[in-house]
């Protein structure tokens, strides 16, 4: 991979469920973060919020993983894959149950923009959007 792994990312763990790692790549202008997410790891459902502009852009460079809107089917992610998440919508995202997972998450500049984290995607409903249910 191109980018650094990072450190633990500690400081999110409990919107977390596994083990992520998060490397800031720019701090600047925009936010861009390589993050990477053991087997099975992903996020709880969460919104980024916005009064105008706003939302999230997600790279894939690594691995295999899933992205979810609430509602809808999952999204199997690969590297070169793309996903933009307007503001306001509520989704997850993380690795495959089989595979070590990164993307670079891009903050989009928003006016009065903040995250939402909410409840846990629990494992029958990580098994079920991954296809993993038995």
């Amino acid at each position: 991979m191109a980018f650094p792994i990072g450190a633990p990312n500690d400081a999110f763990a409990k919107y977390f469920i596994g083990q992520s790692y998060l490397a800031p790549l720019s701090t600047e202008q925009v936010g861009v973060y390589n993050v990477t997410f053991e087997p099975g790891c992903r996020n709880n459902w969460h919104v980024h919020h916005a009064k105008s502009s706003g939302g999230q852009i997600l790279v894939c460079v690594a691995g295999r993983g899933f992205y979810q809107e609430w509602g809808k089917p999952a999204q199997e992610l690969r590297p070169g894959n793309v996903v933009n998440i307007a503001p306001g919508v509520k989704h997850w995202h993380g690795a495959a149950p089989d595979s070590w997972f990164s993307h670079l998450a891009l903050e989009v500049p928003g006016e009065e923009a903040s995250n939402e984290w909410l409840e846990s995607v629990n494992d029958k409903e990580y098994l079920k959007a991954t296809n993993k249910e038995a």
